[in-house]
């Protein structure tokens, strides 16, 4: 009898612990940190959000804005209505976050954190979420897991290894917050999702009485250059033209850009292409660039190297025009033309009418 007793005692307990466990699981909350610029959330943070939905059904999402002045009232109250699942932004108003630098912003991530315990804190993996979440995981003491590119539960991601030739599933079992960086292009943000005035979120100050100004670390904002033009943004344009080393010159990049006008596309370029000068590079597609999925990409003059491959597999339709035949880039290509890109870009931009 004593046996029975403590058999119905240890099921009862059993239950009861897995009852809490998963409750626990079910609780899910998560901190979005968000990147804006003239008044608006960018697009990859407006994804992150997207990739945060798949973390689990009943999960609290919350946008983190830091910055100072006008623009970062406008870009809370864009964050408010940006996305349906979004159900509180917080914003952090001071001059410390003035500039996006990694070191007040791991602060105060670590501050946000240590007061609302957060389940998850998921950022885009561009230069923004990739410069500051590491440093945040750090005095967070976790692991983060970065270039995520599926969700499959709460704690398990799949994100791409060996330069996206394979793909590894990762299982998270360390302490919270898992903190994730998320590949934009994977999570793309569909129409319905993209504007929800009907669904605004409330607006929240963050409490920064105990936030220490002074020791937020000795790196400092220099300046910001960019190009002066009207194309559209290379990570997120519906048309990216890319060149390579084949172009031999910064001066025949200017006829690539001819072409990305007339397409209404973005310029992109091969990392042999800025380490000789040709463009700034900001402009890199690739494992070390910038990672696009366009609807249609057109590479000139591109060998096609693994690194580059890896930042622009996953476009819609690769069109490749290279004068070897043998080159990398035809085997990824859904068309290939091989032939002289100087023959080929003047001939596209006489029979090409110009963008309205």
């Amino acid at each position: 009898m004593a046996t029975r007793g403590m058999l119905r005692a240890l099921a009862k307990r059993t239950l009861s612990q897995f009852s809490v466990s998963n409750s626990i699981s079910r609780s899910i909350s998560t901190l979005v940190l968000a990147e804006h610029e003239g008044g608006s959330v960018k697009a990859p943070s407006v994804s992150a959000v997207e990739a945060a939905k798949l973390l689990g059904e009943e999960n609290s999402i919350t946008m983190l804005l830091a910055g100072s002045g006008s623009s970062l009232q406008e870009a809370a109250e864009h964050a408010a209505s940006c996305h349906p699942s979004v159900s509180q932004v917080l914003v952090a108003d001071s001059d410390a976050f003035a500039y996006p630098l990694a070191e007040p912003w791991a602060k105060l991530v670590h501050l946000v954190q240590q007061r609302d315990d957060y389940s998850h804190v998921v950022a885009a993996s561009s230069s923004f979420g990739k410069n500051i979440l590491p440093r945040a995981a750090a005095l967070l003491d976790v692991s983060p897991i970065t270039d995520v590119t599926d969700i499959s539960g709460s704690h398990q991601f799949v994100r791409p290894i060996y330069a996206g030739n394979a793909l590894c599933t990762v299982r998270y079992s360390g302490t919270t917050p898992c903190m994730l960086t998320i590949r934009a292009t994977s999570f793309p943000v569909t129409p319905d999702s993209a504007d929800s005035k009907s669904n605004v979120a409330s607006i929240s100050q963050v409490d920064l009485s105990t936030f220490d100004k002074d020791s937020i670390g000795k790196s400092r904002y220099v300046k910001l250059t960019s190009e002066d033009t009207e194309r559209p943004d290379l990570g997120n344009a519906r048309i990216v033209v890319t060149g390579g080393r084949g172009l031999k010159s910064a001066d025949n990049f200017k006829m690539l850009e001819k072409l990305a006008e007339k397409l209404g596309a973005a310029v992109g370029a091969t990392r042999a292409a800025v380490d000789a000068s040709f463009v700034p590079n900001e402009l890199q597609v690739g494992q070390t660039g910038k990672i696009v999925a366009p609807e249609l990409y057109l590479a000139f003059g591109v060998s096609g190297a693994i690194q580059h491959i890896a930042g622009m597999r996953d476009s819609k339709i690769i069109v490749a025009v290279n004068k070897d035949a043998d080159a990398p880039i035809f085997q990824v290509a859904d068309y290939g033309l091989v032939g002289d890109l100087f023959e080929v870009i003047p001939e596209l931009l006489e029979k090409l009418p110009e963008k309205k």
